[in-house]
């Protein structure tokens, strides 16, 4: 049984990949074994892992770049560090060290005749963070699709390894509803045939992909790709054809969906790069056509973009919302920023953000998209921007934020 009492010793910084990349056997081993480790610092993103804040030691620390998945419930009891930072910076703050990146663990297939593993769907930050992490440790799952053009790493890399023959951790999507469709709608109604895409995950992530299904042409550059972006290449809408980088191909760090999302991505048009190609603004700057499609907790009547954090918990992330908003809005071809426009009785759309955190400036946000309409607000001064954004709002609530505007006048 792998020992990483052999390995690791208390002060060392432990990451490990995320989503359904995450090797939740490996985790699970380390957490067991954390009182004889002594204090660990961890570092992970998105995790369904829904024993960490049972299993986890009071004595580690775990950070990340948000409060996704499972984190959730760490940074409700105050165990949680957040790193507040763009994508995009993961790979310098790894380089750095800033990051715990004393030990990795990976999820990786198993290796072919030639020692090499591939990395499968599981590339994202921890392709990027391999370089500098002299410890690594692999779950080697017979269920993990080998890739083709998926980075490789040589099995004599690792310190040790656990085989297993698991599936991928699915997304538990709750089904898209008519508040869904109806924002869907109004975004499709943004898109152009050939445009190049980036959009958010979950439920309102979906429900973006099935309004395209009349379009023709479009590409996709994203963080993740999901089970949409397989029907969408199924249906010949997503082909690629027409982007200005990597012409005829997705690009995404990694995937998360179905069993059948798994089983079929290493025959897709689907190339998997590190973070430090699918969010660097050198890359992004070459797609003319990039529309941004980004999801808020809330937004106010200047057009900034809460993400993170509602009612003092973190439930989301800066992630890569700004990489692509403002790639979008610069370079491409337009930002656009989504909710529901109320959430438990209360506005969404508001005169000052709650949380007082900005995740997005309102300068990278061209269009803001609720189930009541678009308020477009590229090149719009203060007071239009507000007279849009109410006319988005609830309507029960739009009395309610005229007069804290006349208020404020």
């Amino acid at each position: 049984m792998l020992d990483f009492a052999e390995h690791l010793r208390a002060g060392m910084g432990v990451w490990w990949s995320q989503a359904a990349a995450e090797p939740r056997p490996l985790v699970d081993r380390l957490l067991a074994q954390a009182p004889e480790l002594g204090s660990l610092r961890l570092f992970t993103g998105l995790s369904w892992n829904d024993q960490l804040a049972q299993s986890m030691s009071p004595t580690d620390i775990m950070v990340s770049y948000g409060g996704l998945g499972a984190l959730r419930e760490l940074g409700a009891t105050d165990r949680l560090e957040v790193v507040p930072c763009h994508y995009s910076a993961l790979p310098r703050m790894f380089a750095e060290h800033r990051l715990p990146c004393d030990a990795g663990l990976l999820q990786v297939a198993p290796p072919d005749r030639d020692g090499m593993c591939s990395l499968g769907i599981g590339v994202d930050y921890m392709a990027d963070a391999i370089c500098h992490t002299p410890l690594l440790f692999a779950e080697i799952n017979k269920q993990m699709p080998v890739v083709p053009g998926s980075p490789r790493i040589a099995l004599s890399r690792f310190a040790a390894t656990l085989e297993t023959d698991r599936p991928l951790q699915q997304e538990a999507l709750r089904p898209a509803g008519d508040v869904d469709r109806l924002i869907a709608a109004h975004i499709a109604s943004l898109v152009d045939d050939g445009d190049t895409l980036q959009v958010g995950i979950g439920s309102m992530g979906a429900a973006v992909f099935d309004a395209l299904s009349g379009h023709r042409d479009l590409g996709v550059h994203t963080g993740m790709i999901t089970d949409g972006v397989l029907e969408l290449i199924d249906a010949g809408v997503i082909t690629g054809e027409r982007k200005q980088l990597d012409r005829g191909f997705a690009v995404a760090g990694t995937a998360l969906g179905s069993a059948e999302l798994y089983a079929r991505v290493a025959g897709l048009p689907v190339l998997f790069r590190p973070t430090s190609y699918t969010h660097a603004p050198q890359v992004l700057s070459q797609l003319s056509t990039l529309v941004a499609v980004n999801f808020a907790i809330e937004v106010d009547l200047t057009g900034q973009v809460g993400a993170e954090m509602s009612r003092g918990t973190y439930l989301g992330a800066v992630g890569g919302q700004v990489d692509f908003a403002r790639a979008a809005a610069l370079t491409g071809k337009r930002s656009i920023v989504a909710l529901r426009s109320t959430v438990r009785g209360r506005s969404s759309i508001k005169f000052t953000l709650d949380e007082g955190i900005v995740t997005t400036a309102r300068a990278d946000v061209d269009c803001v998209v609720t189930e009541h309409g678009v308020a477009h607000l590229r090149g719009q001064p203060l007071g239009e921007r507000r007279r849009r954004l109410i006319a988005v709002a609830a309507p029960e609530f739009r009395d309610e934020l005229a007069n804290a505007v006349q208020l404020a006048s």
